[in-house]
Formats: C-alpha cells, structure tokens, sequence
C-alpha cells in the first residue's frame, strides 16, 4: 500500500550555486506546459490510495505565480488524503508573500519548510541566495498567526571560509524563529555545480565535526531523531520517515524518484521529454538481500534504528542472522535494547563508517 507521495516542482527564480537537485530558471511559459504533464503523469500512474503525506518540493514551488498554484493545487486534489495527511510544500524567503501562504492554507497545506541556509551575506553571495532577517521573521510570524504552526528551517553549513562563530551566529537566529523543526545539511559540492566548477575545496573533516557537534550541542532542546533533523513537540518529518522507515512512495515530475514494492524508479531531467510525457528514465528492480541492505542503511539514520521484529516480519530472517553486529555492540558503535538496534547519537557523525563494516560482515547464506 502507497501512503506517500513526493511531487517536484524544479522552478526556481534563482539557482544556488551549490545545488545539484533537478531545477530550470522560472519561466511563464514553461510552467503552464510542465503542469499540463505533471497533471497527465499523475492522473496515469496514482492508484488511488489514501495518503498519509504529501511533500511539494523543488526547485521552489513558491516561485510560481497565484494563478499557477491555483493550477498546481487544482491538480493535486485528485489525491485522497487521510484527516491527518501531512501537506508539506518548500518554500523560499525570496519568492513567498502573505497571499501566497493565504493559498496554501487555503489548500490544506498544514507543513511549510523554509530555506534559510545561512545569515551571513558573504555566504549567501556566494550561494547566489539572498536573505532578509526582518522579512524572514515578518513570514514565519504570518504562518504561526494563520494556524500554520508546523515549520521547518534548512541551516546549511561547512561552507569554505566559515568559521564556528558564523554557525553559532546561524544557528542562534534560528532559534530566535521558535520553529519546532531544523534540518541541517553539511556543505558537499556536487560535480556539475558553479562551486565544484570554481574549484571550490571542502573544509577539514575535524572542522565539520567541529561545526556538527556544535549545532547538536545549540539544538539540545530538540529531539535529534534523524542524523540532520531535529525536532520539538514530536513534529518529525513523517514523509522524510517513510524514506527512513523504507516505505513505498509515489515519486511525481520531473527528476523525482518513487518507490513502489520492489522497484525504485528516477524520472528524465530532460524537460524535453518530460514535456513530451516520455516521464521515466530508468527503473531498478530491488532484490531481496538489497532490500535488506536498504533498509540496514536508511533505518540506522534515526534514533530509533533497525526494529529486530519489522526486520523479521518483512524478512523472515533475524536481523543478526544476515548482519553479525556483536562486535559494534561490543565495542560501544551500535546499541541493542532487545527491541531495537540503533547508533548512539555520539557516533552519528560516524554513521557511515559504521554502516559500511555492518555490511562487511553481511551473511546471505
């Protein structure tokens, strides 16, 4: 059963020179063109089921115009949606007015997730973003004031040149904003970006551990329930849980990605063909020990971890049976409550290297 669906809008009224996410510069024309085979990829491919999340993102869904997100949210209604769907649509300072939070209120929206990335003007010019405190707190005050009290903030940071006074200095007026949800993101610089392209070098791995553990340390009052997000009043990211829990979700537009049963697909980045409905790229057929690997890798990223019980429901296999992990409990970089085996938040910032020896020591036999 599908309860998820993630839907791209790639336009965006500027490109960040750090993105590498599918995005087109906003164009009038385009946009009523890609809604008309949003709207014919949708109607050919949803089956139906009662959603438990929606999840708008981009690009910057928030830099189409009025009328166009009457069209997009026009088109969306063919979704059925339970009473506690969550609606979540992206947003950025640069494009989003009080009219068009008005809309997505209108609309059910009941999630909004703001782009901040940083504060400081240097970064920001060389992000090719902009960023107007004053105007930042005018907007999520209006969200909060018209019942839209469920917000996140996206803080980016090891950018080069930062120093951990500059994050602090991030970090401290995103709290000022009193939102219950902060995601935060390590600088990687993507081939293809205008920052890889500039010759641009990643700052030591001792300073982003530096940095990490100093945003672990500042967001202390929220649950840190993923390796990048925090979260207060339990308002966790439920449709970025389905990708953490291994659920099956639908992926619409262009660029995005769905999982359905056992096939994970990724949709053209050619808006040629996209415009041309010729909608999937390429599709990959899971198979049953990948499956397991995925779920290994997307589950240890939270603090709950790897369920031994939904392991072996879905399995039939005991979770230690496939990957021996007494020796990480051993030696303190896994935890097993009985129930549930997960990395203990000190060695999050570890994560990978400790998913990559678990997986060493897999047993398929």
């Amino acid at each position: 059963m599908v309860k998820n669906c993630y839907v791209h809008i790639p336009f965006c009224k500027r490109i960040c020179s750090y993105c590498d996410f599918c995005k087109l510069f906003y164009n009038t024309g385009y946009v009523s063109s890609y809604l008309e085979a949003l709207n014919n990829e949708i109607k050919r491919n949803y089956n139906g089921e009662k959603l438990e999340t929606l999840y708008i993102g981009g690009g910057t869904p928030s830099s189409l115009s009025i009328v166009e997100l009457e069209e997009l949210f026009s088109i969306l209604s063919i979704f059925k949606k339970t009473s506690s769907c969550e609606l979540t649509i992206e947003a950025n300072f640069d494009s989003i007015t009080e009219e068009k939070i008005d809309l997505f209120k209108k609309y059910g929206v009941n999630r909004i997730s703001f782009g901040i990335e940083t504060t400081h003007d240097w970064i920001l010019q060389k992000m090719n973003r902009t960023l107007d405190k004053k105007y930042v707190r005018q907007i999520i005050s209006y969200c909060k004031k018209i019942g839209i009290t469920n917000i996140n903030v996206d803080l980016m940071y090891a950018f080069p040149g930062e120093t951990l006074d500059e994050v602090e200095d991030d970090i401290d007026f995103i709290l000022s904003l009193d939102v219950p949800h902060v995601s935060t993101y390590s600088l990687i610089l993507e081939e293809h970006t205008k920052l890889f392209l500039e010759n641009m070098k990643n700052i030591s791995e001792e300073l982003d551990a530096k940095m990490y553990e100093l945003i672990c340390s500042k967001l202390s009052n929220f649950s840190h329930y993923e390796i990048s997000n925090f979260a207060k009043d339990n308002l966790y990211s439920k449709h970025n849980l389905c990708y953490w829990n291994n659920d099956n979700y639908y992926g619409f537009g262009l660029g995005a990605s769905g999982y359905l049963d056992n096939i994970r697909y990724t949709n053209t980045k050619s808006i040629t063909y996209y415009l041309q409905e010729k909608y999937c790229y390429g599709k990959e057929e899971i198979g049953y020990y990948d499956m397991m690997e995925y779920q290994i890798i997307l589950n240890l990223r939270t603090k709950w971890g790897i369920s031994k019980q939904k392991f072996f429901t879905k399995y039939h296999k005991q979770l230690n049976e496939v990957f021996p992990y007494s020796m990480l409990v051993y030696d303190g970089y896994l935890v097993d409550n009985d129930d549930f085996v997960f990395i203990p938040e000190k060695y999050w910032y570890l994560s990978n290297e400790i998913m990559v020896k678990l997986l060493e020591e897999c047993n398929y036999e």
